[in-house]
């Protein structure tokens, strides 16, 4: 469960604000990378600070109820997007470094320290920053940009699937379920699939990998990271 240990021990030391950051789509065929920061009080504690997950364990219903209250009672909410022309020109790893920038930069101000998800970013013009892995588990601002990246991009996608139909971006949020990969062999790439990802270059290509892919996925499997 996340705690506010982190935070704490940085508050403790003098650090004034701390922004939480994380990003989600990463491993999608379809869409945006998102990122959220999120600066949590240092003088109180929000009742919901006790309900903050990994947004992959939380149901959609719980997800939204606790995004809105992050964005209600923290000191500052932030989201950055880069999209898939970004993706497919830089590589999925740089669009998520941007999106990253993006979220800091739409903050009020810019956070004394960051706390992020996963593994070390190191860029220049970034304030301090300390990367946890496993940190949306563990560390309550993280968990708290996990829940409104989350959120945010699942909307974003729903949208997505009133202007693309047929590919069920609604559903599986652009991840590599079995319905969307026979979509994107039955309908082929649409101008949000990110063609450098490989079952999206196959279906471009005529290579057979996606094929394979289905071959291996069983019949009403859910979203992968294929």
């Amino acid at each position: 469960m996340p705690t506010l240990d982190r935070e704490l021990a940085l508050w403790a030391a003098g650090t004034g604000t701390v922004a939480g950051l994380d990003e989600v789509g990463r491993g999608a065929l379809a869409g945006p990378v998102v990122a959220a920061a999120v600066v949590l009080p240092s003088d109180r504690r929000p009742a919901w600070l006790g309900e903050l997950r990994d947004s992959k364990l939380l149901t959609a219903r719980a997800r939204e109820r606790l995004a809105a209250a992050i964005r209600e009672e923290s000191v500052a909410v932030a989201v950055g997007y880069a999209g898939v022309a970004v993706i497919d020109g830089v590589n999925i790893l740089q669009a998520t470094w941007l999106a990253m920038e993006r979220a800091i930069a739409a903050l009020p101000a810019l956070p004394d320290h960051l706390l992020i998800d996963g593994r070390p970013v190191g860029r220049r013009g970034w304030p301090p920053a300390t990367a946890i892995v496993r940190g949306d588990a563990t560390v309550c601002s993280i968990a708290a940009a996990s829940i409104v990246a989350k959120v945010s991009r699942d909307r974003f996608m729903v949208a997505l699937d009133r202007e693309y139909p047929g590919y069920g971006f609604a559903g599986h949020k652009g991840y590599a379920a079995r319905t969307h990969l026979e979509a994107i062999r039955d309908l082929g790439v649409s101008n949000v699939h990110r063609r450098t990802f490989a079952p999206v270059r196959s279906r471009l290509c005529g290579d057979g990998h996606l094929e394979e892919l289905l071959a291996r996925v069983p019949v009403g499997a859910g979203a992968s990271k294929l």
